[in-house]
């Protein structure tokens, strides 16, 4: 009868030593992975938000560019209309930031006026900047546009104070602030329309002459 060979000692070591280290990353590893690919999911939407319009962008589309499934989006967002809403909210969160980021600096009303519009120019040059511009908030549901109107408030309602302020401080000549604010914020907001990062100016360029003009005009002075 045939005995079998016991197992070598270098075999019951390998066996019985405990594993150092596992296969599957710490809960907080996981999450840092999911929202970087989610980021990336939401940052791809509205590139192509941005080249096609949102209607004739699929999720097809989102998934085929990033080089995976369909199914896998679901992993990260809800919709395609979820996916909109987190676009343009981003988009008026970078410019509240900013601008918050400005209000905190100091300085005269018109120093943190043209510091805001820098701030804004520059969003409206960014995919969610642009997302914002060029997609609009037709294709939310009627609490998505009330979300991100509150936030467009809050950008107009600070624009229209450092306005206020810049009068007052005699740093900017009588105005309307609210008519101001609005002509301020239009002009920069179409920066987002016919921006191209492959143009004929670099983006700061591109923001900076237009502040110029809105802040000094195109009357010829004496």
């Amino acid at each position: 009868m045939a005995t079998k060979t016991p197992p070598s000692s270098q075999t019951r070591s390998q066996s019985s030593s405990p594993l150092k280290t596992s296969p599957w990353t710490h809960a907080s590893q996981r999450e840092q992975q999911r929202e970087i690919k989610r980021s990336a999911v939401l940052q791809t939407a509205a590139q192509l938000f941005n080249e096609q319009g949102f209607h004739a962008t699929s999720l097809d589309d989102v998934a085929a560019r990033l080089n995976v499934s369909k199914p896998t989006l679901y992993y990260y967002v809800k919709n395609k209309d979820e996916i909109l809403l987190q676009c343009v909210r981003q988009g008026l969160q970078m410019t509240l930031d900013g601008i918050e980021a400005s209000r905190k600096a100091g300085g005269k009303a018109i120093d943190q006026l043209i510091a805001c519009m820098q701030v804004y120019g520059h969003v409206v040059t960014l995919d969610f900047g642009r997302c914002i511009i060029r997609v609009g908030d037709e294709g939310l549901t009627p609490e998505g546009r009330k979300q991100l109107r509150r936030q467009k408030a809050a950008i107009d309602l600070e624009f229209r104070r450092l306005v206020a302020a810049g009068v007052e401080e005699g740093t900017l000549a009588p105005c309307d602030p609210k008519m101001t604010a609005f002509a301020i914020a239009g002009a920069l907001s179409w920066i987002g329309r016919w921006y191209r990062p492959d143009g004929e100016y670099s983006r700061e360029e591109v923001v900076q002459h237009c502040i110029a003009t809105l802040l000094n005009g195109v009357l010829r002075r004496p």
